[in-house]
Formats: C-alpha cells, structure tokens, sequence
C-alpha cells in the first residue's frame, strides 16, 4: 500500500476534479460517478473519486514495486507538460504526441525505432555525424527530432508494460483499445464524456483543466515513485544477501581446505613411526608362532595300532 499523500474531498473540490461536461455531451455509463448537475453541467462525485484514487495508486505503486514498466499516456496540450513531468520525475514512460499504432501489439518495429534513434544520438555525441555534409547532418538531425518527439519518452521499453494510465480515455482510445486487446491494464482519469468500458482503475474528474490533470497525476506520480524506491531498495538487500552467501561459501571451502591440509600434514608426520614399529610387531608375532612349535615337540606321541576286531587302539 502506497504512503504517498491522498487529497481530501476539498482538495480535489479546489483543483475542480469535480466539474464534468455539459450533460447534453454526457456518456450514459459515466452515470455511477455523477452527483448531480449544476447550471447545465454534470458535477461528479468527488466521494467516489477519492476513493478510486487511492485504489489506484497503491495499485501502481504495487506494479512498481516489482519493478513493472508504467506509460503514461496524454497527447492533448494541457496535459503534455504535466505528464512529462511527472513521468520523469517517478521513472515512468510517457508519450505525449500521438499513440504510434502497435507500440504494444507490435512492439518489434517499434524497438528498431527505438534501436536507431540511440544510435544516431551516441553518433552525434561521439562526433560521428561530423564526416557527413551539412545537408545529411541536417536531415539526420530532423529525424532524430522526428523519433525523440513520438518515442523519446519510451526509449527505455523492454516490451510490453504491465500497465498503461491514460488522461481522457476518450482521446486516447487508440492506446485504450490496444492495451485491452494484449490484456495490458489501464488506469485512466476519465471524466463524463468518456465511455470507462475496457478501464481496469476509473478515476472520475475533470480530464481537461492543467490543475485537475495535475494533481490527479501528482497523486499517482508520488505512487510510482514510492515504488520505484522500494523496488530499488529489495534490489540492494537481495544483492548484498547474494554477495553475503558467497563470501560466506568461500569462508567455509577456505576452511574446509585447511583442516584437509591440516589432516594431510598430520598422517604424513606420524607415517615413519608406524613403519618402525613394524619389525617389532613381525619379531613378536613370530616369537609367538615359535613357541607353539616347541610346545607341540613337548608333547608324546601318539601311535596308531590296528585290533583284532578291528579297531583302533591307541598306545603310548
């Protein structure tokens, strides 16, 4: 569970999270979250979007924890700069132009994009891109700008992210219906207007005011970024744990081979001592064997005689 401050009721009621859309524009299935109408416009229920809220960061802050790859996603003009914004400072990825088409579903293409714009960016560092004309130099500059502006905020992407969250999932419903088709959870501000089928975690508000956006995705930025910390600190006890059990592996085999040199030294110290005791061992076993003999030479004979019936008599 994220420990990232959680707006109350008036907070959210100052940021104007609570203004919807003129009813006539309504979506039916936005219904639940509505309160009331107010001059023409649908007011949403701040109640429910507190608590919506909080559902959602302490779920993204579980996704980060594990270390899971977050997007967010905003292309409208007031939400671009909050959304880079927050994305940097929580270690999230962001695409604020438009949503390119299969950057899930078809993420393969979108890596060689990805591959040749960190290529041409260590080139021009490297002053690689000096050997060109000022007219290649130029082109390949306008196309670096062209790759940094709609993938420079997902470079990092190893493939699919375990979850996308989305500012006005009616404008979005490009990246919305992408990440329901390849089962990627959404997490999408979603105010009355918009159709919330397909999205994991609604959060209800005013998706079009820079103060609502903000600190709606200041809330879930603060949850990722908790995340991302906590993630990066079971990452270092595991290491130093790793790093424990081996050293402590090779305490115990340095150990083990000492006492093996030890044992070693030992039966070769004592080894001549058993080798001279051996002639004295031979000498008494065949000074015991001897003196059996004399006594079997002691002893009277025996002969042998046959009867006349037959049979055995013994004579002295």
């Amino acid at each position: 569970m994220s420990r990232a401050k959680q707006p109350k009721v008036e907070d959210l009621l100052q940021a104007g999270v609570h203004f919807g859309h003129q009813i006539r524009r309504w979506h039916p299935k936005m219904e639940p979250y509505i309160f009331g109408v107010k001059k023409n416009i649908h007011i949403i229920d701040l109640e429910q979007t507190e608590k919506l809220l909080k559902d959602a960061s302490d779920y993204l802050f579980e996704i980060a924890k594990k270390g899971g790859q977050i997007i967010f996603v905003g292309t409208k003009k007031q939400a671009r700069e909050v959304i880079e914004l927050e994305a940097k400072r929580s270690g999230a990825l962001y695409v604020t132009e438009r949503w390119i088409g299969g950057t899930i579903t078809n993420f393969k293409v979108i890596k060689k994009n990805i591959d040749k714009l960190v290529t041409f960016m260590k080139r021009r560092e490297e002053g690689d891109l000096e050997k060109y004309t000022k007219k290649e130099r130029l082109l390949i500059d306008r196309e670096i700008e062209k790759l940094q502006r709609n993938i420079g905020g997902i470079v990092p992407l190893k493939g699919s992210p375990e979850v996308v969250v989305v500012v006005d999932a009616k404008r979005e419903k490009t990246a919305v219906r992408e990440s329901n088709r390849a089962g990627v959870p959404v997490v999408a501000l979603i105010d009355t207007n918009s159709d919330p089928t397909g999205i994991t975690h609604v959060i209800p508000g005013n998706d079009d005011a820079i103060k609502s956006i903000a600190t709606i995705l200041k809330v879930l930025g603060d949850a990722i970024e908790e995340g991302y910390k906590e993630f990066a600190k079971l990452a270092e006890e595991k290491k130093e744990a790793l790093q424990k059990a081996e050293a402590l592996k090779a305490e115990v085999a340095a150990k083990e081979a000492a006492e093996l040199a030890t044992a070693v030294k030992v039966t070769s110290a004592e080894a001549p001592r058993s080798t001279e005791a051996q002639p004295e061992i031979h000498a008494e076993i065949l000074e015991e064997a001897l003196a059996k003999v004399g006594e079997v030479e002691k002893a009277p004979k025996v002969k042998v005689e046959k009867t006349t019936k037959k049979k055995i008599k013994i004579k002295e």
